[in-house]
C-alpha cells in the first residue's frame, strides 16, 4: 500500500492541472491550488478502521497527506489534540452537548504546528532550500522551528506590533527574522519582493499548497474522535482562513471516501469586528471580500484584511449553509475569562472569539439546544501575555490571607 495517494494538484479557478513533483506556488490565473488524492483507489485498500493503532499524530492518516515517502516526513509528534466537552460553558449558554477542540496542546502551542508540518515535510522532499513567508506571528514560529527541524533556511517577515514570545520563537530558530511597521498586508509585499529577486520559495498563506492538508487533519480529528459521526456545528476564528478551507475539505474527502455519512457541519467563520471582510461579503451574498482598511483587533492572529483564499471560505460556508459572525474586543476578553473560570481553560483570544459567537448563536436560535457544536481554540492563551491584565493584591511578610466563600 502507498504512502500517500496524492494524485495531482488543481486549480478551483480554471481546473488547469499540475504536477505534485514539482514545485508549485499559485495558479497561472493567480489562484491557490489544491491537492487531490486518488480515493477510488485509497478507499479500496484503506479503512477507517486500519487507523486504530497508528501513531497518535496527524500522521495517521499519511495517505490522505501529500508527502510520498515517510524519510521525509519533518515531526514533532503534532496532531490528536484533545476533543473536550464542556459542561459549565454549556449550561451558561443553554448547548447540552458543547466540545473545544483544544489546538493549544501541539507543539509551538498553536495549530499552525499543522500546516508547518506539512508543508515543511513536502518542501524538503521537493528538494527546498529556503523558504520565506509574512506572518502575523504563530504561523512564522511553527514555520521558522519546523524549518529548522527539516535542515531547511527559513526567512520570516512579521508585523513588528506581533506577539513578543512569537518573535522569540522565530528567532531562536536561526531564522532571517525581519519586523515591519505596519499590518501582515505589509509584509506579504515585502516578501513577494524578496521571493522574486532571490528565488526564495514562497510559503505564505495558500501561495504553496500544502499548509491546507495540515490543517485539514483538525477535520479529520474531529470526525474520528466523534466515532465518524459528524457535529452540527463548527466555529473556526478565522483571518487567511486555511483552517476552515482545509477542516471542509476534509470532510469533504470522508464523505467521498464514505468514512462518514449525512449532512456537513454548519461551518461559523468567526473574525474580530475591527477586521471583518469575510463577514461583510458573507452578508452581503459575495463570492471574494475586499480589503479591510485600518484593521485593528486584539485578536492578532485572525487580523488579515484581504485573505488570497477569501473565496475558497466562502464556498465552504455556503455549501454548509453555515455563516460568518464578527465579534467585538471587548466581549472575546470577556469569554476568555469566563471559558477559564468555568471550564479551567486559557485559550486564545481567537479560540475565545468561537464561544462568543456559539452563545450569540444559540440566542438567536441558530444552533439549537441540543445540537453537537465544536468550538476550535487554535492556540494556548499564555502565548498572547499582554491580552490580561490583573490586579493582584501584594502581601506583606506577616500578613495573613482572608478566607474566600463563593455562594
Amino acid at each position: 500500500m502507498k504512502y500517500s495517494y496524492i494524485s495531482h494538484l488543481y486549480c478551483p479557478k480554471c481546473s488547469n492541472t499540475f504536477s505534485h513533483e514539482q514545485k508549485n506556488q499559485l495558479c497561472t490565473c493567480g489562484s491557490p491550488l489544491l491537492v487531490e488524492y486518488d480515493l477510488e483507489q485509497l478507499g479500496k485498500e484503506l479503512s477507517k478502521e486500519d487507523l486504530v493503532g497508528r501513531v497518535s499524530s496527524l500522521w495517521r492518516y499519511h495517505e490522505l497527506l501529500p508527502v510520498g515517502d515517510e524519510s521525509d516526513v519533518v515531526t514533532l509528534g503534532e496532531g490528536m489534540t484533545p476533543l473536550i466537552k464542556m459542561p459549565a460553558m454549556g449550561e451558561d449558554m443553554k448547548i447540552a452537548n458543547l466540545w473545544m477542540k483544544d489546538e493549544g496542546i501541539i507543539p509551538t502551542g498553536t495549530f499552525k504546528a499543522r500546516g508547518a508540518a506539512v508543508g515543511v515535510s513536502k518542501a524538503k522532499e521537493l528538494g527546498v532550500t529556503e523558504l520565506a513567508m509574512p506572518t502575523n506571528g504563530n504561523a512564522g514560529a511553527a514555520w521558522s522551528l519546523y524549518a529548522a527541524r527539516g535542515g531547511i533556511q527559513s526567512t520570516i517577515v512579521m508585523p513588528i506590533d506581533a506577539p513578543k514570545i512569537t518573535r522569540n520563537e522565530s528567532a531562536i530558530s536561526g531564522s532571517n527574522l525581519y519586523l515591519v511597521d505596519g499590518l501582515i498586508s505589509d509584509a506579504g509585499k515585502i516578501v513577494a519582493q524578496s521571493v522574486a529577486e532571490h528565488g526564495l520559495f514562497d510559503a505564505s498563506t495558500l501561495k504553496e499548497p500544502y499548509r491546507i492538508e495540515g490543517k485539514k487533519t483538525m477535520g479529520l480529528e474531529i470526525a474520528e474522535q466523534m466515532d465518524w459521526k459528524l457535529p452540527d456545528v463548527i466555529l473556526y476564528p478565522t483571518g487567511g482562513g486555511v483552517g476552515i478551507i482545509g477542516i471542509y475539505k476534509a470532510l469533504t474527502e470522508l464523505k467521498k471516501l464514505g468514512w462518514v455519512e449525512g449532512e456537513l457541519p454548519r461551518l461559523v467563520a468567526v473574525q474580530a469586528e475591527g477586521c471583518a471582510p469575510i463577514v461583510k461579503a458573507w452578508e452581503e451574498g459575495r463570492s471574494e471580500s475586499e480589503f479591510w482598511n485600518d484593521s485593528k483587533t486584539v485578536a492578532f492572529g485572525i487580523n488579515v484584511p484581504k485573505a488570497l483564499g477569501d473565496f475558497l471560505v466562502l464556498e465552504a460556508i455556503y455549501q454548509t449553509n453555515g455563516c460568518a459572525v464578527a465579534i467585538e474586543d471587548e466581549a472575546l476578553l470577556a469569554e476568555q475569562k469566563t471559558l477559564a473560570s468555568l471550564e479551567g481553560a486559557f485559550v486564545c483570544p481567537e479560540g475565545a472569539a468561537t464561544f462568543v459567537a456559539a452563545r450569540r448563536l444559540r440566542e438567536q436560535g441558530w444552533i439549537k439546544e441540543q445540537e453537537i457544536v465544536v468550538a476550535l481554540n487554535t492556540g494556548m492563551g499564555i502565548k498572547y501575555p499582554d491580552t490580561i491584565t490583573v490586579e493582584v493584591p501584594i502581601l506583606q511578610k506577616g500578613d495573613t490571607i482572608k478566607k474566600s466563600i463563593k455562594s
